[in-house]
């Protein structure tokens, strides 16, 4: 089951491990994406942290840390074929995440309130 931000960006536990994308809305807003850079396997984050840089046609984001943890994977498929979040934001993910405290995730917003704050 995902779980959703207030930044637009989509959480999914996998084990110990949350995988953290951008939501279709926040696709939708930045435009065609050219370029991604991926933090690094390992990193150290606060709940917060800038960790990816995305820049679109549009203009340049940056996605943050949902909750502190350590980032344990990056999708580096991203690097060649940044588009791929624009054709399918709920299979491209970002990074994977170790959280400092499991049950973190079960604070952000489902789908419902999801849909809610985007109208």
């Amino acid at each position: 089951m995902l779980k959703y931000t207030e930044d637009h960006e989509w959480l999914r536990a996998e084990g110990d491990e949350i995988v953290v994308g951008i939501t279709a809305h926040a696709s939708e807003q930045l435009g065609d994406v050219v370029f991604i850079e991926l933090p690094e396997e390992g990193r150290e984050v606060a709940a917060g942290d800038e960790v990816v840089v995305i820049e679109s046609v549009k203009a340049a984001s940056d996605i943050a840390a949902p909750v502190a943890g350590v980032i344990t994977a990056v999708n580096t498929a991203l690097g060649d074929a940044p588009g791929s979040v624009n054709d399918d934001p709920l299979t491209a993910w970002f990074f994977r995440i170790k959280p400092a405290d499991p049950a973190a995730i079960e604070s952000f917003m489902d789908e419902a309130a999801y849909r809610a704050l985007i109208g």
